[in-house]
């Protein structure tokens, strides 16, 4: 053993939820490209497959393997930035969490982004991870360039003006197509968000839809089954000055609320599960409304310390309304009892190949439970309602759709295979998740 792959490991993988593990017949934690293209090539050689892992965030088994496990903890860091393009190049394994506070110190910021931060670069973009906006889209639309190593060592520059195509896809590729190693994101000067936060009943939210959704650059909103409440956020661009939450008050509804109280309620309703609509009740009455303006991170993403599993997927954005509808009846004439929120986003339409907002402004439903609570009846009869309404569901949380389905929801979906065809005819990159939601 060499000092290059001195940090091979091979101990079970697990994911953030814990509904997924593997056992990986290595683990190796390159520390530059070319150490990387050599571990695809051995891996090869032995006839072992290969799979890039992040954090573990996806619910799903997207990143399992039985081979090789490549862990990015050595390929972090900003590459560097241009002020004049207004970008940033940086490593794929860097957690989202030091890329925004390194860029809030050089005065910059994405334009959008998800509602946590712990997800690697090439993790959150691989899957399609998200915000909601009504202008700005997924951070895999902030996308403007990508370096990419393919299953026979080759590095692949990826860009609109090169190599188009695979720039296309790869900006969600689900770990299909190769190992991204680096990633360009479009910055804008560091701006501020002033969030107003508030209870609203789900009567209200549901028939308001379509003004909150247009009125705010973004909106999202939290329902709370076996209750009419749900508690509203919408974030817009602010001159200032900026007037974050106090620190007594924000640790109480962002931590001894949020995650603390919750836990606490999560498990006792997991426990008793006939405690779940009062402790529902109780809950969506337990966080009231305020208001609060800081830099773009501290507005958009929030602590996430109670562990869950869910289901979210991406339906027309005309058709949200009508499928939240039918889940609210459908948990109230069930014996469900279900003790996570149902949170709602949107996105506007873009262009990549497997984006679940690819070529349709979308509304985007996902639903939780606390991670040891049975979820398949609650998750089948969520998916029954969302792929009657075309859903496309999260490439990073669970689902049960198939190939056939999808390309039944993708116009571009044969594009995309036809192109894993070329790059990896022998599956380098393939694994059982993959075997589903492509083919083979």
């Amino acid at each position: 053993m060499t000092d290059t792959y001195a940090r091979t490991t091979t101990s079970t993988w697990r994911n953030w939820a814990g509904n997924v593990t593997a056992r990986p017949a290595r683990a190796e934690s390159p520390a530059s490209v070319d150490e990387l293209a050599d571990v695809l090539r051995r891996a090869s050689a032995e006839g072992l497959r290969v799979k890039p892992v992040g954090t573990g965030h996806s619910f799903t088994a997207t990143a399992a393997t039985d081979g090789v496990l490549i862990r990015p903890d050595l390929l972090t860091g900003i590459r560097g930035i241009d002020r004049t393009a207004m970008t940033v190049t940086v490593e794929a394994g860097t957690p989202l969490k030091r890329l925004n506070a390194a860029l809030a110190r050089e005065g910059l910021s994405l334009t959008n982004m998800g509602d946590i931060m712990e997800q690697t670069v090439a993790g959150a973009t691989s899957t399609g991870t998200h915000g909601t906006g009504r202008d700005s889209a997924s951070v895999s639309a902030q996308i403007r360039a990508l370096e990419l190593v393919t299953a026979d060592g080759t590095v692949l520059c990826c860009s609109p003006e090169e190599n188009a195509e695979v720039f296309a896809a790869a900006r969600i590729g689900i770990g299909a197509l190769g190992v991204i190693t680096a990633v360009t994101l479009t910055v804008e000067p560091i701006f501020l968000l002033t969030a107003r936060e508030e209870p609203m009943t789900f009567d209200r939210v549901t028939s308001d839809f379509d003004s909150l959704v247009t009125e705010n650059e973004h909106f999202e909103f939290y329902w709370f089954p076996h209750t009419g409440n749900c508690n509203t956020k919408r974030n817009n661009r602010s001159a200032g000055p900026a007037a974050p939450p106090g620190k007594v008050s924000g640790w109480i509804d962002d931590e001894l609320l949020s995650n603390g109280v919750f836990q606490v309620a999560c498990s006792l309703g997991r426990a008793v599960p006939a405690t779940i609509p009062s402790i529902a009740r109780l809950s969506s009455r337990a966080l009231s409304a305020r208001t609060y303006t800081d830099i773009p991170y501290k507005v958009f993403t929030s602590p996430r310390r109670v562990r869950f599993v869910e289901m979210e997927y991406a339906v027309p954005r005309e058709q949200a309304v009508a499928a939240l509808r039918e889940l609210k009846a459908m948990v109230e004439r069930s014996p469900l009892k279900i003790s996570f929120p149902v949170e709602v986003r949107t996105a506007p339409a873009d262009d990549m190949t497997l984006s679940t907002a690819s070529g349709r402004d979308s509304a985007y439903i996902a639903v939780h439970l606390y991670r040891g609570t049975p979820h398949r009846s609650y998750f089948t009869a969520v998916e029954r309602i969302m792929t009657a309404h075309a859903g496309r569901p999260h490439w990073g949380k669970i689902h049960t759709r198939d190939a056939a389905y999808l390309a039944e929801v993708y116009p571009r979906f044969g594009e995309f295979t036809a192109l894993r065809d070329r790059l990896d005819p022998d599956r380098l990159f393939g694994n059982d998740y993959l075997r589903r939601v492509l083919g083979d």
